[in-house]
């Protein structure tokens, strides 16, 4: 039977899970980094314990992230997992980062995660606050009112690329080759080269063929360097 990408989502990390892992992709919690995090599970569940759990830290520091990071988010992946998700607050807090950064056309598709009515960030008190403070600028207009100063904004708060280029291979790697599943297949291989590749197409998401040619062509660059070394011995 050929390999196909599960629809089955990944089990929600424990909190101390999660935390290390939005370390590792650059958000800025005190606990050690998970330096090979996944980056978009990571980002779901971020959301989910924000707008679930009303984790506003949380929230505000992912938001932040989005603003620095999002031009290296795998979108189809991402687009993928978000509309999947059970939760309509989670769906509309990404329908309104894809309206806050509509330049970035990779994202347009998140829009259509809730297509009910606004909802109020706060369980209370929302439109007071608006009214008092005004509206987040980055959320207006969109499927979720925020008030301003509700979620703190600071870029000390994320990890810079620079800084996250030299620290998370699978990062660094969609910076080599763009934000593609062929950059994550790159990334699953290098921390594992023994693996199938239908478990590297597992853990990298995508599809048995796009998994079988980044593998081909990985070891091929591998093997010239390596004729290339002993050449030159």
């Amino acid at each position: 039977m050929a390999f196909s990408r599960a629809a089955t989502p990944e089990p929600t990390p424990t909190p101390d899970e999660l935390t290390v892992r939005m370390v590792g992709i650059g958000m800025g919690f005190a606990a050690k980094a998970d330096a090979n995090a996944d980056v978009e599970s990571t980002l779901l569940h971020a959301s989910a314990v924000g707008m679930e759990e009303a984790d506003l830290r949380v929230l505000a520091v992912l938001t932040t992230w989005l603003g620095v990071h999002h031009t290296h988010v795998n979108a189809d992946r991402l687009v993928r997992m978000v509309g999947s998700h059970p939760s309509e607050r989670v769906r509309a807090y990404w329908s309104a980062i894809a309206t806050w950064l509509k330049k970035d056309r990779r994202l347009a598709r998140l829009a259509d995660a809730y297509e009910g009515a606004p909802l109020g960030l706060l369980p209370t008190g929302t439109e007071f606050q608006i009214k008092r403070r005004g509206e987040d600028e980055r959320f207006t207009a969109s499927k979720l009112r925020v008030p301003k100063g509700t979620l703190r904004d600071r870029h000390e708060d994320v990890a810079s690329p620079e800084a996250l280029v030299r620290r998370h291979a699978g990062y660094r790697n969609r910076v080599l080759m763009g934000p593609s599943f062929r950059a994550d297949v790159w990334t699953a291989i290098q921390q594992a080269p023994d693996l199938s590749i239908a478990d590297i197409a597992r853990k990298a998401s995508c599809s048995f063929a796009a998994a079988w040619q980044a593998v081909q062509d990985y070891r091929l660059l591998r093997a010239a360097g390596s004729r290339l070394q002993r050449g030159k011995g």
